[in-house]
């Protein structure tokens, strides 16, 4: 049985930092990363921008080469996948039978794509967007597509809905909240974007409920069908609805958790020397007020791998990072400081006729989050209103000519 110091399963943003944090930290014992991926550890948010429209190649989009993980003694495990954790004998158990031991282990697996209560999504051409394998099959389908359906107006959708609009292909996203970006921001985001997409020749389709996605007798896409009957043309169907924490096999062996698996501040499991990372960690955040919460982000992945590993290593700093996030369509970018969860008030800075604004969302007065479109400065200033929980002046705030840093107390 092979046996590592430090094992790592999941070879995304957060494994492959926890192995990279390892390392800067002088750890000199053993260590592998197990991916159910052949690939070695890559950036996601490409898969669904620069990748998807061929902007980045694949060797660019690597988050090291492969001479960088040989340097380092980080043994890559590639296309496995666990099946089982033993935290009694610390080893798992991986679907071919081998077992591997562990003094230490990172659980960093994020999760699945979320899939449809409806039936279709067996149909060649309908597609969720989480692995390069899942862009490369979209990829190979260009030629072939005219109709394309996006299910879900998260940053995902709208991501490829933008690439897929630029590159010719018309695009129906198909959202079943009343706004797109619903979940993660506030209304004059989500109808900025709306209007965006649509003078892009995208048909936004909001309040609109699925009722089966339908194929012909090569079980190959058609169309999707609404719940009022009518059937929207589709030569590629792109499921976009969120996903499924991948934390069954630590559930399995008596983890605390649900909709991912509990950490405490240092990223440790409920179970002896197991810690948690990324997207499938369920972590009180104090930026959401202490709300127990998953992040889908890189940031969240990258800092929580270096806590889990400075733990690792004897450190006793908890877990304390201001969440980031970004998103790119067409000429836009948007960055993200800060939670917005529940804010009561918002105050948009600038005109978003200009293409270029921030919403500011505040709770009691107090500086919650940002959302900067194309306003890099605010971006930058913006976090220390956040860190600092300050409560500003409201009208100076909503004035693009005052200087975010300006508003910190003295």
């Amino acid at each position: 049985m092979a046996q590592y110091d430090v094992l790592i399963v999941g070879a995304g943003h957060g494994g492959a930092q926890a192995a990279v944090a390892l390392r800067q930290n002088k750890f000199e014992g053993t260590i592998a990363i197990v991916g159910d991926e052949p690939e070695l550890p890559y950036e996601r948010p490409p898969l669904s921008k620069e990748y998807f429209s061929g902007e980045k190649s694949f060797d660019r989009i690597l988050i090291r080469p492969a001479a960088f993980w040989a340097e380092r003694q980080v043994d890559m495990l590639l296309g496995k996948r666990v099946e089982s954790v033993d935290p009694a004998a610390h080893n798992v158990t991986l679907t071919d039978g081998s077992t591997i031991g562990y003094g230490k282990l990172i659980w960093a697996t994020g999760g699945a794509p979320r899939r449809l209560t409806c039936s279709g999504h067996h149909l060649s051409g309908v597609h969720g967007v989480r692995t390069r394998a899942d862009a490369d099959r979209m990829l190979g389908e260009m030629d072939r597509t005219t109709n394309v359906v996006v299910i879900g107006g998260g940053y995902i959708g709208l991501e490829a809905a933008a690439v897929l609009s630029k590159a010719g292909k018309k695009v129906t996203v198909l959202e079943a909240l009343d706004r797109v970006l619903a979940r993660v921001a506030g209304e004059a985001l989500s109808r900025f974007y709306e209007a965006e997409h649509r003078a892009h020749g995208v048909d936004v389709q909001l309040g609109a409920k699925v009722d089966c996605i339908v194929g012909d007798d090569q079980d190959r896409v058609t169309g999707v069908k609404m719940h009022d009957g009518t059937i929207i043309p589709a030569d590629m169907v792109i499921v976009g609805i969120g996903i499924v924490p991948a934390v069954e096999p630590l559930i399995a062996a008596g983890a605390a958790g649900g909709n991912g698996v509990d950490v405490d501040e240092y990223c440790r499991t409920s179970l002896p020397d197991i810690y948690a990372i990324g997207d499938c960690a369920m972590h009180a955040n104090p930026f959401a007020d202490g709300a127990r919460i998953r992040l889908e982000s890189v940031q969240n992945a990258n800092d929580q791998a270096t806590t889990a590993a400075k733990h690792i290593l004897g450190g006793t700093d908890a877990y304390h990072a201001v969440p980031w996030f970004w998103s790119n369509q067409y000429d836009l970018r948007l960055q993200t400081m800060g939670l917005s969860m529940g804010y009561d008030e918002t105050i948009v800075r600038g005109d978003p006729a200009n293409r270029s604004f921030s919403v500011v969302y505040l709770k009691n007065g107090r500086v919650l989050a940002l959302d900067c479109v194309n306003a890099v400065k605010d971006y930058v200033q913006g976090k220390a209103l956040v860190t600092g929980g300050v409560s500003p002046d409201k009208a100076s705030l909503a004035d693009p000519e005052i200087p975010l840093k300006s508003l910190l107390p003295a």
